[in-house]
């Protein structure tokens, strides 16, 4: 089975500072959501509500949920390349360390200002790693998987997204205002930025394993 993405090593050394820069955009665009304090966007919702119904940190349950999402992204043709294994260790870095310096907002505006933009900057982190084409990260993988096979991205992500949230909130994860927006947005959104951010396709070597 092949899950190893390799591009040739002067197209990883020319997309690699483009994928780590768009992961660093993704996890600051949920650290300013999850300080607007209007709701968590879908996904953290559903590791809201795993880590109260289990006792595992956030944090960890991240991480778990993102190799969880292999076992669907695998049989559905994708493969997992250095993008889709950063993506599990930098964005749930980049949100701890944009929370300890960033402060909460000071009124409501500013609330309104952070989840605005840090939507809006999560989608833009979005087009360029997934756009550098060293793999999509794990919950990408599946939205990517789907949209190959003759689906529009905006209508996969929007599907994902709202599946994702309403599981997440029968587990017991907070919902708000801010959730909503996400989930409605975020899909229109990387498509609109996606191909405008994309580095042309390259065709990868792969490594095989049984």
């Amino acid at each position: 089975m092949r899950f190893i993405q390799t591009p040739p090593a002067i197209e990883v050394r020319r997309r690699l500072p483009r994928l780590l820069v768009g992961l660093v955009i993704c996890g600051t665009g949920l650290a300013f959501i999850i300080r607007a304090d209007l709701g968590l966007d879908s996904w953290d919702v559903l590791h809201q509500g795993l880590s109260e119904q289990t006792g595992i940190s956030i944090g960890l349950v991240t991480i778990l949920v993102g190799f969880a999402l292999f076992a669907i992204s695998l049989p559905l043709g994708e493969q997992i390349g250095l993008g889709t294994l950063l993506n599990v260790l930098l964005i749930g870095t980049t949100i701890d360390l944009t929370l300890w310096v960033l402060d909460e907002p000071s009124s409501a505006a500013v609330q309104w200002l952070f989840l605005i933009g840090g939507t809006v900057a999560f989608a833009v982190g979005s087009g360029f790693y997934i756009g550098a084409g060293l793999g999509p990260g794990p919950r990408d993988s599946v939205m990517t998987s789907l949209a190959r096979r003759g689906l529009r991205v905006g209508v996969v992500r929007t599907g994902i997204e709202l599946t994702v949230l309403l599981l997440g909130w029968t587990l017991g994860g907070s919902v708000g205002v801010g959730t909503l927006l996400f989930a409605l947005t975020i899909g229109p959104l990387v498509a609109f930025f996606l191909p405008r951010l994309s580095l042309e396709p390259v065709g990868p070597t792969t490594l095989e394993a049984y």
